[in-house]
């Protein structure tokens, strides 16, 4: 094999390998609570969704685009799967390759709703989608149990600024 093949050979592996898919941590209840109570000027838009959640999906693009719209502000998104644990690498990593999102995912593993819920909010039934605005700095915390349009999640966080 000349060295031109090699090199051609090698080249056209390298392009096969699947690009470096976007980490999803899996958290626990404390680490969330620990993020969202950092004392920070930072707004975070934490919207809580699944994979299955038909109004979830349709919405996250809306999220995704706050993280490339505000990049160089002060603002932050975080969106939490609320998908099992056990779904990571069969539905939630492929998911987030697929849809190429650019926004912080991570995937709370925590089995019994009625232990957290009050914890993250005691408004929240447990329905998804479920999106909160926190500035720790301005003492401002929203929350809305609701699919968001693309105008409505601007103009709520806009407000928030």
């Amino acid at each position: 094999m000349n060295r031109l093949t090699l090199l051609f050979s090698a080249a056209i592996c390298f392009l096969a390998l699947p690009s470096q898919a976007q980490q999803v941590e899996v958290i626990k209840l404390p680490e969330l609570q620990k993020r969202l109570s950092r004392a920070t000027d930072t707004t975070y838009v934490v919207n809580f969704w699944a994979t299955w959640c038909a109004p979830c999906v349709k919405e996250l693009p809306y999220f995704d685009q706050l993280t490339t719209t505000y990049a160089k502000q002060k603002v932050k998104v975080l969106l939490v799967s609320m998908d099992y644990a056990s779904q990571l690498d069969k539905k939630v990593k492929p998911f987030v390759l697929k849809r190429g999102l650019k926004s912080e995912v991570v995937l709370l593993n925590e089995p019994d709703p009625n232990t957290y819920l009050n914890k993250i909010d005691a408004k929240w039934s447990g329905a998804l989608p479920f999106t909160m605005l926190v500035n720790n700095a301005k003492s401002k915390r929203a929350t809305f149990e609701k699919e968001f349009t693309a105008e409505e999640l601007q103009k709520q966080l806009q407000a928030f600024l």
